[in-house]
């Protein structure tokens, strides 16, 4: 059946660290992220007699629309809405979550199956992370194994759910923004090489102590491995943001979340944004309050935020 109107929501994601930006082994990067369930992209399509992009983004909308109907063959013109966004450049996975949504959406209008990896390497998403395209299809917990020969986005390697107490606290600085664009390959060009040794220890984190953790529902273990992870990943691209954290104010929120109970400190990708957990939503909103009476919460966008165990959501409802 071909619908009349396709809605898509797609999750945000934290990036939780990558696992060997040098590549030592031949594959880059790697890394291990997990879904959120709001913020999150929201389009809606339909068939038009002549082109509509209504919303944010809509340049960037209308570039990849035009795209993919190429690519794939589809005459015709259609009326398309951002109805929501994730916040854009602030590491939450925003530009390749909106090309994934407006992909989905378009093939399940068409009447056309899912093909995240080939739409996001058609889009220029994915060169570095898997992740985004790994959110398609399941939510949780995602390792994606590097970016090897291959033009498509790097595999996914492990999958596991994200238990349903725990929560993230997000520190959103809306006054800052992470590298994007030239700025964000420039900043890859200039960085130094990535110590093996520091790559073997972040594989040997997430493979026998944060994975572990997760599937035994284990915080502290899982907590502290990705906040070792992040001290090796942020100190790497430290010389680049101006510190382990791209905003001053993220980074004094984050480290009084980590002296006062929270696990698992970091920052997403590029950031402004950071993030840490807690055992329960109760625990995260005190920890929130006590926070903002201190003041270092001012000017911050603080969100307590559950982690998302499904992909990309389509209404009608469609095939993987």
């Amino acid at each position: 059946m071909i619908d009349d109107v396709v809605t898509v929501s797609a999750p945000a994601r934290l990036h939780l660290g990558f696992l060997d930006p040098g590549g030592s082994l031949g594959r880059r990067f790697g890394g291990i992220g997990l879904a959120l369930e709001a913020p999150s992209t929201t389009i809606r399509i339909r068939r038009a007699a002549r082109d509509s992009i209504s919303g944010e983004s809509a340049e960037r909308t209308e570039k990849h629309l035009v795209r993919l109907r190429e690519a794939l063959g589809i005459a015709g013109a259609h009326d398309l809405t951002v109805a929501s966004q994730i916040p854009p450049h602030a590491g939450l996975g925003s530009g390749t979550q909106l090309a994934l949504a407006i992909a989905c959406g378009l093939r399940r209008l068409e009447g056309l199956p899912l093909d995240p990896g080939s739409d996001a390497a058609l889009l220029g998403r994915g060169s570095r992370s898997g992740l985004g395209v790994a959110f398609v299809t399941g939510g949780g917990v995602a390792v994606d194994g590097g970016k090897g020969a291959s033009e498509l986005p790097p595999p996914l390697i492990a999958h596991l759910d994200f238990p349903d107490a725990w929560r993230v606290v997000l520190v959103v600085d809306p006054h800052d923004a992470g590298f994007h664009g030239q700025d964000e390959l420039d900043a890859f060009a200039a960085l130094p090489p990535f110590p093996e040794a520091h790559a073997a220890r972040i594989c040997q984190l997430v493979l026998m102590r944060a994975l572990p953790g997760l599937a035994e529902g284990d915080l502290p273990a899982f907590g502290a491995a990705i906040a070792e992870i992040q001290e090796k990943v942020g100190a790497h691209f430290a010389s680049a943001q101006g510190g382990v954290f791209t905003s001053k104010r993220v980074a004094a929120a984050c480290e009084w979340l980590a002296a006062n109970g929270a696990h698992g400190i970091g920052q997403s990708s590029w950031g402004p944004t950071g993030f840490a957990f807690c055992e329960s939503e109760a625990a995260a909103e005190r920890l929130v309050s006590r926070l903002v009476a201190t003041g270092l919460g001012e000017s911050l966008d603080l969100r307590i935020a559950r982690g998302r165990n499904r992909g990309i959501e389509i209404d009608p409802p469609s095939a993987m």
